[in-house]
């Protein structure tokens, strides 16, 4: 007869006795305590708080909770670490239209990082499994930045890093490198930390310890080193450019209420602007930027609403881009704005790709209209076409208009189209007080690093800014407070890596995570 040796049970592989089930359901509840409060920890290192070193600690501790844990448990540990993250960050969806919408949607994206969770679970025994589970987490991006309705990728891991040693990848690689860079460092870490605590003895896993935190330190001076040579560099001169906030007469879902109201603000302040450009307290602008919604009153069919415009570009004396809402034919609108010349009046228009759902539209209006009445005040808004750019008197302006910001595509289109800047036009007045807006700046900061261009985010009540292209701040204004900024910026036609490459660093991080999860799900199946 042939003997077997017994094989070698490493600590790793040793069966622990089955606990008993109130022991294990205290298990699970710690776990499912911890992943929530790890998810409220992201958010408190979220805009308005510049505390980015907060996002790969708290999926550090995520790692911790989801390795070595079943698909099933995986799923329920992510959606309370979703919850945890989602629930606060997203709290002014219901400033003025109650909670339930606000907790639907964020339990909606509480599902994709569910999803996310499942799949880390998933991957976690597999060799390099930090690599896989990136991909993963990129891979539910990609998701919940496409369905239901368009996607909504708002809180995106990138979007809570307007500044830190990442910043710089956002050139390299875009919004989705950037979320894998931080990410990668936070399961990283906490599967090094893993192998620590189990006593792991061997040197390479001492050298890998330090290791981590060397690269984290060489990070920022890498990037920082070979962002400004991949592009984006290529200098136009400059120009002075102008934002004018004309702020609301109310706060809140009525602060169109009073149209014309909003229109005569925006207008008394840029004929302010002509009076301290005319004293010498401003230089001369080249070209002046309204808000979205500046003009609610279609100046193209109501002649008083044209005639005031009119005033206002003819006082400045250079195109003014108006953000205006304007009628079609067949009775819907367009969220448009459109370049006025001082002499020739209405020109080149650039129509909003893409209309938010449940706020300029609607889909299926009769069945959500059971759950609330506020979706009868939802407008009727038609999504426009075309390449995002305009030329507004001597420069060539990209818009992404409001929610047009948080998607790659629009944006990276709209620079690719020729813009030298690009505009952020938006309207947050109903939103309030509300940490909605400056989430949105730092969400457009990310996006001047990305693409190597000014940004210029003109808003309806604020905040207004003009960030440059290392996504600084360089001026802003206040909350419900009429304002102007005028800025002396550089324009810009070279490109970044990022802006070349497209979609084909999201399209590899997708495939490396369903690599990682058809690899895993194979290995098990042999088990």
């Amino acid at each position: 007869m042939i003997g077997v040796a017994a094989p070698t049970l490493t600590a790793d592989d040793q069966l622990a006795p089955e606990p008993s089930r109130p022991h294990r359901r205290r298990w699970v509840l710690l776990r499912a305590g911890t992943a929530a409060g790890a998810g409220l920890l992201w958010y408190v290192g979220a805009p308005p708080r510049e505390w980015w070193w907060l996002a790969p600690v708290t999926f550090a501790v995520l790692w911790a909770v989801l390795h070595g844990r079943s698909a099933r448990a995986g799923f329920g540990y992510g959606f309370a670490f979703g919850l945890g993250f989602f629930v606060p960050l997203l709290s002014w969806v219901g400033e003025f239209v109650g909670p339930l919408p606000w907790l639907v949607l964020a339990g909606v994206e509480a599902l994709v990082v569910a999803l996310a969770g499942a799949g880390v679970a998933v991957v976690s025994p597999m060799p390099a499994t930090p690599v896989w589970a990136t991909g993963v987490w990129v891979a539910a991006e990609a998701l919940i930045a496409r369905v239901p309705f368009g996607g909504f990728p708002w809180g995106r891991v990138a979007f809570g890093q307007p500044s830190g040693v990442f910043l710089p990848v956002a050139a390299i690689g875009g919004a989705p490198l950037l979320t894998a860079a931080v990410v990668l460092t936070g399961f990283g870490s906490g599967e090094l930390l893993r192998r620590v605590a189990r006593g792991y003895p061997h040197r390479r896993h001492r050298l890998m310890c330090c290791a981590g935190p060397a690269l984290l330190a060489l990070a920022p001076v890498v990037t920082g080193v070979v962002a400004p040579l991949i592009g984006g560099s290529i200098s136009d001169g400059q120009a002075v450019v102008a934002l004018v906030q004309g702020n609301v007469p109310r706060v809140g879902l009525d602060f169109n209420a009073q149209r014309r109201a909003v229109l005569d603000n925006h207008v008394a302040r840029t004929v302010q602007l002509a009076a301290d450009v005319a004293a010498g307290r401003y230089p001369q602008p080249a070209v002046v930027i309204w808000p979205e919604n500046s003009s609610d009153i279609d100046p193209l069919r109501n002649p008083d609403a044209r005639a005031a415009i009119n005033r206002a570009a003819r006082a400045i004396g250079v195109p003014v881009l108006v953000g205006a809402v304007l009628r079609t034919d067949d009775g819907h609108d367009t969220n448009t704005m459109i370049v006025w010349d001082p002499r020739t009046g209405p020109g080149e228009r650039h129509n909003k790709r893409k209309v938010q759902p449940f706020g300029e539209y609607v889909p299926y209006r009769r069945f959500f209209r059971l759950f609330s009445p506020y979706v009868d005040r939802a407008s009727n808004f038609v999504p426009g076409s075309g390449q995002g750019a305009v030329d507004l008197g001597p420069v060539r302006v990209g818009i992404a208009t409001c929610y047009e910001v948080v998607f790659d595509d629009l944006v990276r289109q709209s620079v690719r189209s020729g813009a030298q800047l690009l505009a952020v036009p938006t309207n947050n007045a109903t939103f309030g007080f509300t940490e909605m807006t400056y989430q949105q700046q730092a969400i457009s900061r990310v996006r001047a690093v990305e693409h190597g261009r000014t940004v210029l985010v003109a808003a309806t009540s604020g905040v207004s800014a003009v960030i440059a292209p290392d996504g600084t701040v360089e001026q802003h204004t206040t909350l419900f407070t009429p304002a102007a900024l005028v800025a002396q910026i550089p324009l810009r036609s070279g490109t970044t890596l990022a802006t070349r490459l497209g979609p084909l660093p999201e399209w590899v991080l997708v495939a490396l995570g369903g690599s990682g999860l058809a690899a895993a799900l194979v290995m098990r199946s042999r088990r």
